[in-house]
């Protein structure tokens, strides 16, 4: 199974992903990525600072776009070439958390398109946001 090539994407298509963050998915990225910066895993030391708890990494809620773009838009098979991310607000253990990517541009000359990328909390807030530039999949060759 592939995912949408060039030609079947239009400007304007849209896909979500959504999750809670658990603590687990804090602890399992802390711990796989080496971050282990108290504001994501000490609860004392993370009451004391601006947030007044712990918050997930930036990097593991931004990866959310990750799971859209490689199963969803384009789907299996993209190739990811590019992001930009602005973090804008905090995301909590628990907060739920919907990654939305939308295709802005389709560039044929190199058969890229331009998505933009954004993560939601239950609020309606924009977490992270965004630009992506991937490869979609090639046809499948008869």
């Amino acid at each position: 199974m592939i995912g949408k090539t060039f030609d079947e994407l239009t400007v304007g298509d849209t896909a979500e992903f959504a999750k809670t963050i658990s603590e687990s998915d804090v602890y399992s990225y802390a711990g796989i990525t080496g971050d282990l910066n108290p504001a994501h895993v000490n609860e004392a030391y993370a009451e004391k600072t601006f947030f007044k708890t712990r918050i997930a990494h930036g990097m593991l809620v931004g990866g959310l776009i990750s799971t859209v773009i490689g199963t969803q838009l384009p789907g299996p098979g993209t190739i990811y070439m590019k992001q930009s991310l602005s973090f804008l607000a905090p995301v909590k253990i628990g907060d739920t958390i919907t990654a939305r990517v939308t295709v802005l541009e389709k560039l044929p000359e190199k058969g890229r398109i331009r998505l933009k990328t954004t993560c939601i909390n239950k609020e309606g807030a924009v977490v992270i946001d965004g630009e992506a530039l991937v490869s979609p999949p090639r046809p499948a060759k008869a």
